[in-house]
């Protein structure tokens, strides 16, 4: 995606004051300026949106309400913050929309559903490492699928890093039987992980023209609206610690992390900011370890010692 064009101030045509090229203006040098700072400005969103993504496997697994309770109840405190921002914004995130772009948006709230009740039913089953580290093979799907829809063709660099991380996911696997929890986990992990690319190759088209507050508002009421009629019996045997820890989940980790993310798909190419997302797993892994004590494994720190590489080199360059 070319990035939209970064506004001057000063007048066009008027030349610069230091040495430059013929015809260099103002202008051109502010542009040339503000491209590297916006890349920055994207790159510090996407990893910004990842730390809050790995806290979220956290919540998860202390919940202990069930994974569709848990994804419809920090969907509806996701919809109650950005609808705050909205107003506060005066931009009620609820208008302005064609209906194509709401068809849209409903295909990829329902996605966004499977995708989080999927994750979240992984790190309950098998936990936190391989939920996340399987959740974590989604830039290899977004790849397969970017190219497909905008037959753009994947770098070298990107295919050496998806290779990578197929190759990290094959580390971790604890079990290549299905009766072992762990596997189960992973699976669950990987098929979230498809759903997710399909709704970030879609956030790159909303990006372009919708802000990130009003798709994920969007996104997040679909979600909530197709789960409530399967858990709405649910509300009250939720403990008060637990709504504690979906409220977490829908006020950082789905309204900020989520705007953050689709905001810096302005900028950033979906399989680009694909790859800063698998740091996603080495985060939370990390937390958990710290916060509940769950140590990983051998195969743990190999799977996601070459998830960690193939993060270092996509941004090394």
């Amino acid at each position: 995606m070319t990035p939209p064009p970064a506004r001057t101030h000063g007048p066009a045509g008027q030349a610069s004051s230091g040495p430059s090229t013929p015809g260099t203006t103002r202008g051109d040098a502010a542009n040339a300026l503000a491209a590297p700072k916006g890349r920055r400005a994207a790159l510090a969103r996407a990893h910004g949106a990842t730390l809050l993504f790995g806290a979220s496997g956290i919540f998860g697994k202390l919940c202990q309400c069930s994974a569709p309770m848990l994804v419809c109840g920090r969907a509806i405190f996701a919809v109650a913050a950005l609808t705050l921002a909205g107003f506060g914004k005066k931009q009620p995130p609820w208008r302005g929309l064609h209906a194509c772009d709401l068809l849209a948006l409903t295909i990829s709230g329902t996605l966004l559903a499977a995708h989080f009740v999927m994750f979240f039913m992984g790190i309950q089953i098998g936990g936190v490492a391989v939920g996340t580290l399987g959740f974590a093979c989604f830039p290899a799907f977004t790849t397969l699928i970017e190219s497909l829809i905008y037959r753009e063709r994947p770098s070298f660099a990107e295919v050496r890093g998806l290779g990578m991380v197929t190759l990290g996911l094959v580390c971790t696997t604890p079990s290549f039987s299905f009766a072992h929890e762990g596997t189960v986990g992973l699976l669950l992990g990987v098929a979230s992980g498809l759903a997710y690319a399909l709704v970030t190759v879609g956030n790159r088209r909303f990006a372009g023209h919708l802000p990130g507050l009003q798709t994920t508002w969007w996104q997040n009421t679909v979600t909530a609206v197709v789960l409530l009629p399967f858990v709405w019996r649910q509300f009250s045997t939720v403990s008060t610690l637990d709504w504690l820890w979906i409220a977490s989940l829908g006020l950082l980790c789905s309204a900020l992390a989520y705007v953050l993310f689709i905001n810096s798909l302005t900028v950033l190419k979906a399989r680009q900011a694909a790859l800063i997302i698998t740091l996603e797993p080495v985060y939370a892994i990390a937390a958990a370890w710290l916060v509940l004590g769950d140590a990983p494994g051998g195969h743990v720190f190999l799977g996601g010692g070459l998830i960690l590489g193939a993060i270092f080199l996509a941004n090394r360059r």
